[in-house]
Parts: structure tokens; C-alpha cells; sequence
């Protein structure tokens, strides 16, 4: 599909801790057309993953998502992000730690902003969580894409210890509660 034609497509991007698990996760998803992993929210131009990996350049692995928002809206999008890793932990996801680790959303419109902010008060509300939710909301800034080995790292390292004994926890579960959300194609 053609995104350039349809006007209902837009971007969101999230930071989830590890970008392979999140980039695995929302390709699964119907309305998702495009992941892509890479760096945001940090002070230097075109970081390397080496140097994202040391925390000082206050970037966090994240994911740019190009959705249709006729077949998936953003609730959507924010109702898996938020059941499919700890948005309770600063800096952290499971054993990775630091700053690029951290839960944060990106939102790329007005309309994003508004509606992460009232999904993370419903989160609070509702105390889903046993922990305050710690996910920062923060205006998008440039994405700078990862290098070629970290795209699409899960469908093509599903052997990797990282892979089962992390992602396909969170695959499982993406499958469990969210079958009817799920494309058969990808």
C-alpha cells in the first residue's frame, strides 16, 4: 500500500526498552505497515549503537511506527505498548538498564499527545499497574534509524538466546490477548 496516497496514515513512535522486543511485537499488528528501529529523544546528531549503549547521549532505542489509523487507531497502539513491557521502571526493562532503556512516547500530533496522556491516567486510575506508571510523554525529535542489523532483529534471529528467552514471552502474549489484532500475512 501506497502511504503517500492514503491520508489516514500517520507515525507514532515508542520507546520500550530494547528495540528488537517492540519492533517484534507492533509488525505483528494489523494497520502496521512499517517498523523501524532507531534512536530518539537525545543530544547528538546520527548516533552509532555503541554509543546509545553507554547512556550518555540520552537517546532511547525506540520504534518508528507508519500505521493506518482506518484499520488500527493510536488507543490501540498505546493498549498494546503498555501490555507488552513494565512502563513502571525508570531506565529499565527486565536486566536492561539505563536511559535508552526508559518508556517514553513520542507523539507526532497534538491529537497523540492529548491521547497518551488520558490512556496513562486511565492506567492510574484503574491502578492496572502495582507501580505508578513512570512512561514520559515527550514531543517526537528526530528518529535516527539503527543500523541494518538491528531491523527486523527478531523475525530474522528467532534462534537467539535474547530472542526466546525475551521476545517470544512478549510474542505470546501479544498472541494471547491480542489474536483479533493480529495480520497473518507478516
Amino acid at each position: 500500500m501506497d502511504n503517500q496516497n492514503n491520508t489516514n496514515w500517520e507515525t507514532a513512535i515508542f520507546a520500550g526498552g530494547c528495540f528488537w522486543c517492540t519492533e517484534a511485537v507492533f509488525q505483528r499488528l494489523n494497520g502496521v505497515y512499517e517498523v523501524k528501529s532507531g534512536y530518539t529523544g537525545g543530544s547528538i546528531k546520527n548516533p552509532a549503537y555503541r554509543e546509545i549503549c553507554t547512556g550518555r547521549t540520552g537517546h532511547a532505542e525506540a520504534i518508528q511506527i507508519s500505521f493506518d489509523s482506518s484499520e488500527v487507531s493510536y488507543n490501540e497502539l498505546l493498549e498494546v505498548f503498555f501490555a507488552t513491557h513494565d512502563p513502571t521502571t525508570l531506565n529499565r526493562q527486565g536486566n536492561d538498564v539505563g536511559t535508552q532503556y526508559r518508556s517514553e512516547i513520542f507523539y507526532t500530533t497534538q491529537d497523540q499527545k492529548e491521547l497518551a496522556e488520558q490512556f496513562i491516567a486511565l492506567l492510574e486510575k484503574e491502578n492496572i499497574f502495582p507501580s505508578p506508571v513512570v512512561t514520559a510523554i515527550s514531543e517526537a525529535q528526530p528518529f535516527y534509524l539503527a543500523e541494518e542489523e538491528h531491523q527486523n532483529y527478531y523475525n530474522d534471529h528467532k534462534s537467539q538466546p535474547y530472542c526466546q528467552f525475551i521476545i517470544d514471552p512478549k510474542i505470546k502474549k501479544l498472541n494471547k490477548h491480542f489474536s483479533n489484532k493480529l495480520n497473518t500475512v507478516k
